[in-house]
């Protein structure tokens, strides 16, 4: 998605419009959706490259992608980068006190309680989680880039990869009949045992759904607001609107910051105590 940053997006917005006082809202989806075509600085829109198919399939990246990849780059390099700088002195430095901060935060305040003892064994996947996410909503708060974790089909994706985690962390700790036999709680009535039974599968995919609706949901939401805010100057034709419009879109846009940080740490925290409840059926 493009950038949200009020300056920008007014002269994006400007631009889209060929200043000629009449708006459409197209361009608000525009701005939002994803596409196959970057806007650089001073170079206005540019196309990516066409990829071959490969059965039928079309392989170009658009831009969510390409953001995707930068994202996924970033929590390498930065995962990297600690782990050196602690094997060379377990005194945290520079980049490594830093994410030190958000790496036991994760593991005290999210792993731990839910998870129990066993936390080191989901504590990777919780970690790159948090990260990717991180990373992504902050990489669409910087002019002219985009935010995947807008995109429903990318909400989904890590929703599917975190449900694929719960039921593997179940089955582990349960054994395969184990686990499903668990889902059903004890002493339920034999009459409404196929009930129970349909309530618990369906109780299996409305986790990693809420997971994905509430991500998009909440990062594509602010998003819209702001760039209607801007959109107001134009859609009433005037430049006394503006001085309000910018205000509150600034307002927004640094309560996007903190939304960056709780959206990160809700499904991060979600999909553990998921996990949790998987793995220790018994309570």
């Amino acid at each position: 998605m493009t950038s949200v940053s009020s300056l920008d997006t007014a002269k994006v917005i400007a631009d889209s419009l060929e200043i000629t006082g009449k708006a459409d809202s197209g361009w608000i989806m525009h701005h939002v959706l994803d596409g196959k075509e970057i806007e650089l600085p001073f170079l206005g829109y540019i196309h990516i490259p066409q990829f071959p198919t490969l059965f039928g399939i079309d392989l170009t990246p658009t831009k969510h992608v390409i953001f995707m990849w930068l994202a996924a780059i970033l929590v390498f390099l930065i995962a990297i980068t600690v782990s050196r700088q602690y094997r060379a002195s377990l005194i945290p430095k520079r980049v490594s006190n830093l994410f030190e901060i958000f790496i036991i935060f994760v593991r005290d305040e999210i792993a731990v309680p839910t998870l129990g003892k066993n936390y080191y064994k989901f504590l990777p996947f919780l970690l790159t989680l948090f990260f990717f996410i991180l990373f992504g909503n902050f990489l669409g708060l910087i002019p002219y880039s985009a935010t995947f974790t807008s995109n429903i089909a990318v909400t989904a994706t890590l929703a599917i990869i975190s449900f694929i985690m719960i039921q593997l962390g179940g089955i582990r700790q349960n054994g395969f009949f184990g686990y499903f036999k668990g889902l059903v709680p004890h002493g339920i009535p034999v009459v409404l045992l196929p009930l129970m039974i349909l309530v618990e599968i369906l109780g299996l995919f409305t986790k990693p759904f809420a997971l994905a609706i509430r991500l998009f949901a909440n990062m594509i939401a602010g998003h819209i607001v702001i760039l209607a805010l801007i959109g107001l100057i134009f859609f009433m034709g005037t430049i006394f609107v503006a001085p309000v419009s910018i205000a509150f879109a600034v307002f927004i846009y640094l309560l996007e910051i903190l939304v960056a940080l709780i959206q990160a740490y809700i499904f991060t925290m979600l999909s553990s105590l998921f996990i949790g409840m998987a793995v220790h059926q018994e309570h």
